[in-house]
């Protein structure tokens, strides 16, 4: 079984949580072939303005509890939302339940979008 985790250069510490990390989105943008993306905005978010990282998975927030399994412990998995506050928060819930290779997108898709990254609706 092939390990495949991205070590992110520029990753900094989360402020509101601790041992969360935050990488940029042009980071993930030039790795996001290399890991697993979970956006853990509402439905219609995703499909919304805003849109979506192409190839990003959508597993809304309150129903991660249910998916954790499905995760995969031997990749990088990064979560995404809209500002990067319940990307954190998935991000720390996934650490203590044992996932260890786990970041936050910084800025979420506000962040994204005024980049102007490829989205996704």
């Amino acid at each position: 079984m092939t390990v495949k985790l991205v070590n992110f250069e520029n990753k900094t510490e989360n402020p509101h949580y601790e041992g969360v990390y935050d990488i940029a989105p042009q980071e993930l943008q030039k790795m996001m072939s290399h890991v697993k993306m979970i956006d853990v905005r509402q439905p219609e978010e995703y499909v919304g303005e805003l849109g979506h990282v192409p190839g990003s998975e959508l597993v809304v927030l309150d129903t991660l509890p249910d998916h954790l399994e499905k995760l995969p412990k031997d990749q990088t998995v990064v979560f995404i939302c809209r500002s990067g506050g319940r990307s954190a928060k998935a991000t720390a819930y996934a650490m203590m339940n044992g996932l260890t290779h786990v970041y936050n997108m910084q800025g979420g898709m506000l962040l994204w979008n005024d980049l102007q990254l490829p989205t996704e609706r």
